[in-house]
Parts: structure tokens; C-alpha cells; sequence
């Protein structure tokens, strides 16, 4: 695992402190309310408190408008919840992301999430204009730049950097034998301090590729946290099969779902079962727990696991 225990601490954050003392992570997730109540925000993630090591706030999920994601994140921080805030490129452009870096800084929200988004035609305003003026990669290295030499990439000074930990996305899959890494080294070349993954429920597909991530170095220089996620039913699994791109559920976790009397309890019994081995998968330093609205199921599947009582113990 990446080795960071003589490092200064890059956001002082409490996510950064379980990595570096190569704990098991429990990440978790929340889109910000169509809202303009903070109570709204705190109404969501209130059960997250002390359990989740860090709470990812998203960037307009599914390209639709929801309350803005650096306020949202802020309610939570100044709440002692410790969020992850996502930064899409659609939206921005570079010195508009610039400014929300300085600013998720000076709100001390400690930890950031780089990521592509959805297309605007898949949301509700489907004439909005996209923008990807950078991608994932170049913001990152933008970001590393701010944090690390206290730089714009215009060259101007920032009298006080942002202290921040930077993460990007992934999908854990089945290799070939041609796969290259180097999407992923550009992430880690560019400052990317960990990974959260797209939903993975084939461990077997998991263990053989965190082998070939180990056989090529890579985990030596960053942290994957997996994407995880209690399933309502079986409906829901084989919908998440047919629509979202690189998950695929075994049919073995689809049968149970069907056959169980209350399925949504199944679900979350399975994303427990799951924790537990990725908690004991080598080169895997956390889950992200993650289900849409589903804030108070991660909470239960979190207290549920006993990643925490092991952290004591």
C-alpha cells in the first residue's frame, strides 16, 4: 500500500488518517436535496455520523440540478460529517473549478473526488451546453499543483493552498492479456491519493484484478476503496446488469434477492458478506457504499459489517 507514514499530511482529514494507518476505509455517498433547507442536507446524511469514515457529496448525479455540491459539502463539514466532494468536468470550466478548489479549502472540506459526469442528454434539460474543458486527469494535476507548489497554471502565487486529498474513479473488470494501465498511472501521475470504484460483486473478478494491479506496482502508489452496495431485489440487480456500464452481478446474488422473503434485508445482509471479504482482499483499502437515496441502508449495512469493532479490537 502506498507508503505515506513520513509524508505531511495532505488534508488532515479523517479519510487520510485511516488510509495512511492502513485501515479498512467505509465510505459512503449522498446527492444533495432539491432544496434550499440545510436541514435538508442533515436530514440525509445525520445517520452517517461516526460511522462513515468520509461521505461522498455528488456532482449533478444523472445530469439533473440539485442543491450546489460545495455548499452541500460545507453544511456537512461545519455538521462533523467529513464529505468527499465531487468535481465533474461538465459543468466548469477551468477557472470556475479553480475558484471551487480555493473555496472547498477555505470551507475545510478535506477531500475531493475527480470525475467525468453524466451527459447532459441524459438529464432533465437536455439542451444544456456540456463544457469538459479539462479532463479528470488534467484537473487532478491542476488540483496537485494548488495543494503541493501553491500555483495556478497560469503561474500566479496562492498565498494559502488548499489542503486536500484527491481521489478518481475506476471500474474494477475482467483483464486481457492486452490491458494497459495507463489511464490509471495518468490518474496517479497527476496526484490521484485513492480510488473509488464503480460497483464490483464478482470477487473473484475483484481478487484477479487488484493481482494484476499489485504485478504492475500500482497499488504501491495509491488506495482502491471498492464500490459496494445493498441491492433492493432482484428487479434492481438485473437493472443494474442491463444499464449501468461495468457491473455485473453474479447470478448466484440475483437468485438470493429472489428467493429471499424480504429482499431489501437480503441485500444488505449480501453487501455485509462482501465488506467482510473485501476487509480481508490484499490490495483493497475500503468499501464505498453506495445505493441511490439510500443513506440510511448504508448506515445499517456499516453498523452491521464490523469493520468499525475491529478497528477497536
Amino acid at each position: 500500500m502506498k507508503d505515506q507514514t513520513a509524508a505531511a499530511p495532505l488534508s488532515g482529514g479523517n479519510l487520510e488518517s485511516v488510509l495512511k494507518a492502513e485501515q479498512f476505509a467505509l465510505t459512503a455517498e449522498t446527492a444533495p436535496p432539491d432544496s434550499a433547507d440545510p436541514e435538508a442536507v442533515l436530514a440525509r446524511t445525520g445517520c452517517l455520523k461516526g460511522l462513515a469514515d468520509a461521505v461522498n457529496v455528488l456532482d449533478g448525479p444523472g445530469a439533473q440540478t440539485h442543491l450546489s455540491p460545495l455548499v452541500s459539502a460545507a453544511i456537512m463539514a461545519r455538521a462533523g460529517i467529513e464529505p468527499v466532494l465531487q468535481f465533474t468536468m461538465r459543468d466548469r470550466n477551468r477557472l470556475a473549478l479553480e475558484a471551487d478548489i480555493l473555496g472547498a479549502g477555505a470551507l475545510g472540506i478535506p477531500n475531493i473526488l475527480c470525475l467525468t459526469g453524466d451527459s447532459p442528454e441524459s438529464g432533465d434539460q437536455p439542451e444544456a451546453k456540456a463544457v469538459f474543458d479539462l479532463n479528470s486527469a488534467q484537473f487532478m494535476g491542476i488540483v496537485n499543483d494548488m495543494r503541493t507548489r501553491a500555483i495556478f497554471p497560469g503561474g500566479r502565487k496562492i498565498e494559502t493552498p488548499p489542503r486536500l486529498l484527491i481521489g478518481a474513479a475506476d471500474a474494477p473488470r475482467k483483464l486481457d492479456a492486452d490491458f494497459s494501465p495507463g489511464g490509471l498511472l495518468a490518474k496517479i501521475n497527476a496526484g490521484a491519493d485513492f480510488f473509488q470504484t464503480q460497483y464490483c460483486f464478482d470477487m473473484e473478478i475483484l481478487r484477479d484484478y487488484m493481482l494484476r494491479l499489485a504485478d504492475i506496482g500500482i497499488l504501491e502508489r495509491t488506495h482502491f476503496i471498492i464500490g459496494i452496495g445493498p441491492i433492493a431485489s432482484a428487479r434492481s440487480a438485473r437493472w443494474m446488469n442491463k444499464n449501468l456500464f461495468g457491473v455485473d452481478i453474479p447470478e448466484t446474488i440475483v437468485t438470493r434477492l429472489e428467493q429471499a422473503k424480504d429482499s431489501k434485508a437480503e441485500g444488505r445482509k449480501i453487501c455485509v458478506e462482501l465488506i467482510q471479504e473485501l476487509a480481508n482482499m490484499k490490495g483493497v483499502s475500503g468499501a464505498h457504499i453506495m445505493a441511490p437515496h439510500g443513506e440510511q441502508a448504508a448506515a445499517a449495512v456499516i453498523q452491521e459489517c464490523g469493520v468499525l469493532e475491529n478497528r477497536v479490537a
